[in-house]
């Protein structure tokens, strides 16, 4: 045990968790996480401080979320003691069907343009946030974000990246590659990006509210410029949209908390799923980085995602079994397929006992002084979304159909009109009687789920602060649910950092391993922990991106 704790202590952070007692946000974007600490200041709590951050990070860091993109998230409101859940994902058009696109030769939904775009939810969640639990005006937290639109902002070293790797993406329209490239060359580190077209079209939600996305004359815009470009979406579809409120979000208990994920159509389940199986093992004592935890996790990934891929889709449309798949007994039945000697190539998914009928993304999250806490997370689904700007609103929508849906007969995530997809997206809270001590997330499209089980049980069953919980190396596996790796042979990718001998040692246990020395593995997680005896609030933003955690 001892040699295990001073592992533990060994994990160097990138930098230093941030302290405080009246407010802590972490965001990927460096302006962002400015701005909430300045909400928070103004007197804003923390669900004013998450809807300016989110709009503002939807201004800076493109590559990952915006106005064209959608939310979940979880919120706990210290007043009431009540946690809430939100989805705020858009429906598929209702023109489309898995015919629609047969009969047209399609062997699955395009990941670029109109059609693999759904109805963006972004906007009207704002709105609805800063309704349901706001101080301060809609129009007011809209004002930082129109700024960095207008008058710009430099491109860090981080984002450049991006630009360069999708540059060919972004060139493929008119209306992204003037926006997004320099006459078709990457933006350059350094170089400061404006989008006066986007600050018009924030301007004129803050003014008008967030339904003129969705009913009036920008409605029409982004609806005309889509269907010129071959999408499938009606005026009417987008009118039908709403952010939709849940009060009992999913959840089960581990090591005597309660963590709670966000509900269908996400598939935060799987993050509860995989805590349930390893609950029976002492992680401690097998050792952070030893291949037995490593390879009991991978294997426990393996069983979550293959219940998800067999019985999951919109609630509205499939009886999905969710309270089933996040029980106790549950696990008990799926642990067992673990064998502690042998990695499983092609894992089966669970027997029910009920019939089946019928990344690249944005973390934040803010804790203010008063117990207030939100866990949230935005995404246009792929790197720059759909690579589509809605002719010249300077909104770049998501490619969330093309990434989300399937063709295959009679699925559960079959495409189908008015249908949402299964959704990467999820976000995290653990509570201990009722109240948040730890509120965290990360992007990263498949890689969220695993990603946060080990920055969860980092901090949990070895004790670490939020710096370190989300610095420490972290593993990956393929494949999840991305129809692009979905049928690929498993892989396990090792972050840097993790023990040498470790890669042997799986490799032994039959797992496919390569240790990814890339630099930007991992995600972008983000933590805040809460010390209800002394009331301090720590934060830690992760050293793989330009992320910051900022305290009041």
């Amino acid at each position: 045990m001892e040699d295990n704790l001073r592992q533990t202590t060994s994990i160097k952070p990138g930098r230093e968790p941030v302290y405080s007692t009246r407010g802590v946000v972490c965001s990927i974007s460096p302006q962002a996480a400015s701005v909430g600490t300045g909400v928070l200041s103004s007197g804003g709590n923390a669900f004013d401080a998450i809807v300016a951050m989110a709009a503002v990070e939807g201004v800076t860091t493109s590559v990952g979320c915006g106005l064209g993109g959608e939310i979940f998230g979880l919120f706990y409101e210290a007043t009431s003691g009540k946690t809430w859940g939100m989805t705020a994902s858009g429906k598929a058009p209702s023109k489309a069907n898995r015919n629609w696109f047969a009969d047209r030769g399609y062997e699955s939904i395009p990941l670029t343009g109109p059609l693999s775009a759904a109805i963006p939810g972004e906007i009207d969640a704002l709105q609805e946030i800063t309704n349901k639990f706001g101080t301060l005006s809609f129009k007011k937290l809209m004002e930082p974000a129109i700024v960095y639109a207008e008058e710009g902002f430099p491109i860090s070293r981080f984002y450049s990246g991006a630009f360069k790797a999708m540059n060919d993406k972004l060139g493929i329209y008119e209306s992204t590659s003037s926006i997004f490239t320099n006459e078709g060359l990457p933006l350059r580190e350094g170089q400061i990006i404006r989008q006066p077209e986007l600050s018009k079209t924030l301007k004129l939600v803050s003014e008008n509210g967030a339904r003129t996305f969705y009913e009036g004359d920008l409605a029409e815009r982004i609806v005309r410029s889509m269907s010129d470009n071959g999408g499938l979406y009606s005026l009417e579809d987008f009118r039908s949209h709403r952010t939709v409120w849940y009060d009992s979000p999913i959840s089960t208990s581990y090591r005597g908390r309660d963590v709670v994920e966000t509900s269908l159509p996400s598939q935060g389940f799987m993050v509860l799923e995989m805590l349930n199986i390893i609950e029976n093992y002492d992680l401690s004592d097998m050792g952070l980085y030893s291949p037995e935890l490593c390879h009991l996790m991978v294997e426990a990934k393996k069983l979550a995602f293959s219940d998800r891929n067999t019985y999951m889709g919109d609630p509205e449309f499939v009886a999905a079994p969710i309270e089933e798949l996040i029980s106790k007994e549950y696990a008990a039945r799926r642990r067992s397929r673990i064998d502690s000697t042998q990695a499983m190539n092609s894992p089966p998914s669970g027997i029910l006992g009920l019939p089946l009928t019928g990344d690249d993304t944005s973390y934040l999250c803010a804790v203010d002084g008063m117990g207030n806490a939100v866990s949230l997370i935005h995404s246009l689904s792929m790197g720059f979304g759909s690579g589509f700007v809605a002719g010249d609103t300077g909104v770049l929508l998501n490619n969330r159909i093309g990434r989300g849906f399937n063709l295959i007969d009679k699925h559960p995530n079959v495409i189908e009109p008015l249908k949402k997809t299964m959704h990467t997206l999820n976000a995290y809270m653990v509570l201990e009687k009722g109240k948040p001590v730890l509120i965290g997330g990360t992007p990263g499209g498949d890689g969220q789920i695993p990603w946060n089980v080990q920055t969860i049980t980092n901090a949990i069953d070895f004790d670490m602060n939020p710096q370190q919980a989300v610095d420490a190396p972290r593993w990956t596996h393929t494949p999840g649910t991305d129809p692009a790796t979905i049928n690929q042979d498993p892989f396990l990718d090792l972050d840097v950092g993790m023990p040498a001998d470790i890669k042997e040692a799986l490799s032994g246990l039959g797992h496919n391993v390569a240790v990814n020395d890339s630099g930007s593995f991992g995600g972008s997680a983000k933590m805040i922990k809460i010390n209800r005896e002394s009331g301090v609030i720590s934060g830690g933003s992760d050293r793989r991106s330009d992320g910051l955690a900022s305290a009041l």
